[in-house]
């Protein structure tokens, strides 16, 4: 059981990284989205590929306030909970398993 333990917890650390990655990549393109850049450089079309996919979802939601657009505080939102949730559901059954 201990094995099962120690891979739920590595589980835990690759959502967890995962997560972190994806949070920082959202808040670049927040950030290149209010500089003019060129939005056909690699690292902008890099960007939006990521990010579009979590995007996405908030976007079909009514969230824009004049020519501010909330969907993307709403994605970070949800992006913690999922990290916070995931994260402790897989550590709670690490440690049922026995990893310490």
């Amino acid at each position: 059981m201990f094995i099962f333990g120690e891979l739920f917890r590595a589980l835990a650390l690759l959502v967890d990284g995962i997560c972190t990655i994806l949070y920082w990549l959202l808040f670049a393109r927040i950030i290149v989205s209010w500089l003019p850049v060129d939005p056909y450089h690699s690292v902008v079309q890099f960007l939006m590929q990521v990010t579009e996919p979590i995007l996405a979802p908030f976007r079909r939601i009514p969230l824009r306030i004049g020519m501010l657009d909330l969907s993307p505080l709403l994605a970070f939102l949800a992006l913690f909970f999922i990290r916070n949730v995931l994260v402790r559901i897989l550590m709670g059954f690490s440690y049922q398993m026995g990893a310490v």
